[in-house]
């Protein structure tokens, strides 16, 4: 018996590759009937980094709103791609479009947040991609590869085409 894809987590980090990886993601939903979570993760800034900002780059003030604005920033391009990407379909192809059932960004550690967002929704697939060149182990991105070895579900890890490098 085939499995049954109901939901796939699609996590985007808004690089070069994520458009392509996205493409896989839509087929399999389109194919499977599978409704698809968009999730983009910004990654929390270390200590060491918010002491930089602090000590030499940015004011109060405005360290406070770069900081805050990091997620809003984050979503207002993932919404520009994601109507740049309908835009680019072939218009009976856009009825995918209304398979996404929810899209979410927000600050948290990328790859413990997409496990735990793959649990909390039921996930039965992930789909992400790599910026790293090629597929051998070595070349997977950090991100890509922990949420590899620590998922119990499905994780389809997407390369940056060779024609892209």
């Amino acid at each position: 018996m085939l499995p049954n894809i109901r939901k796939i987590l699609y996590s985007t980090d808004l690089s070069l590759n994520a458009v392509y990886a996205f493409r896989y993601a839509v087929y399999l939903a389109m194919k499977t009937g599978a409704e698809m979570h968009i999730l983009h993760v910004v990654e929390i800034l270390s200590n060491d980094a918010k002491f930089v900002l602090q000590t030499y780059v940015l004011d109060a003030e405005n360290r406070d709103a770069m900081l805050t604005g990091r997620v809003k920033k984050a979503q207002e391009e993932l919404n520009k791609r994601l109507e740049e990407f309908w835009k680019q379909l072939d218009p009976a192809d856009r009825e995918v479009s209304k398979q996404i059932a929810s899209i979410n960004v927000c600050e948290s550690y990328p790859a413990e947040e997409i496990l735990k967002k793959a649990n909390e929704l039921d996930c039965d697939m992930i789909v992400m991609g790599t910026h790293e060149k090629g597929l051998g182990h070595a070349f997977v991105g950090s991100v890509a590869k922990s949420v590899m070895h620590r998922s119990r579900i499905p994780a389809v890890i997407v390369p940056l085409p060779e024609a892209l490098y």
